[in-house]
């Protein structure tokens, strides 16, 4: 299980994250609703070890903390993120981005295995596996993004906005390859712009507003609150 207790951020004076906390088991998706500049990002990347957390913070996997970690140790830990905008290395194949994914410690002995079923996950890219990603479409793009993250045998997989740009397409291919992820009993922490399809999929879901939780429930009571209707799913609603 992640647990995040009282972590606050800071970029310099201003206050991007206060005292959040959320937690999230293996073989869940959890997501992170709230509008740009809410701290989503800052979330993700702090637990990721890219950015540091104020002191005070408490951030742990299976009890094995990771705050004050460098990213590569956060990774041979078990978690791993799929950053917005994907960075993926465009002058290198698929197959080339895929290997780079299994440098970690922790994947190099499943190596193989975990090839074959990303490949399965994703059949396009078995299909490209010699192209260069900066040819490759968005989506196609997203994929190998996804796949590299898996690569390192994640407990825990962060996702910040995988659909962003996509088609609705290819936005359903992606959600379906994630409840595939799920079902292999890797958790799943979403930041995601399209909060009627994440909360169709999701177990449990927090709200994030100006750098604070603001609300929790499972994502059938959060579909149901006229709040979370009005805000996010656009949804008219009537006193």
């Amino acid at each position: 299980m992640l647990e995040i207790r009282d972590l606050s951020v800071f970029y310099g004076r201003h206050q991007a994250l206060a005292q959040v906390s959320l937690a999230i088991a293996k073989g869940e998706i959890v997501v992170i609703l709230g509008a740009n500049g809410a701290g989503k990002s800052t979330l993700l990347k702090t637990v990721a070890g890219l950015q540091r957390p104020a002191a005070g913070a408490d951030i742990a996997l299976d009890g094995r903390p990771l705050h004050g970690q460098p990213p590569h140790r956060v990774v041979e830990t078990g978690l791993a993120l799929v950053p917005e905008g994907r960075g993926v290395f465009g002058e290198l194949t698929v197959a080339e981005n895929l290997a780079l994914g299994a440098y970690a410690q922790r994947a190099r002995a499943g190596e193989s295995i975990r090839l074959a079923e990303v490949l399965a996950l994703f059949p396009k890219l078995a299909e490209r596996r010699d192209q260069a990603v900066r040819t490759m479409s968005g989506g196609e793009q997203q994929m190998v993004a996804i796949g590299r993250a898996l690569m390192s045998a994640p407990d825990v997989l962060m996702l910040d906005e995988p659909s962003l740009g996509l088609s609705p397409l290819v936005c359903g291919e992606l959600f379906a390859a994630l409840e595939k992820v799920r079902a292999s009993g890797v958790g799943i922490l979403l930041v995601e712009q399209n909060a009627r399809r994440s909360l169709e999929m999701a177990d449990r879901g927090y709200l994030l507003e100006n750098g604070r939780i603001v609300g929790q429930g499972t994502a059938a009571e959060l579909r149901n609150d006229d709040n979370v209707r009005r805000a996010y799913l656009g949804v008219a609603t009537h006193a």
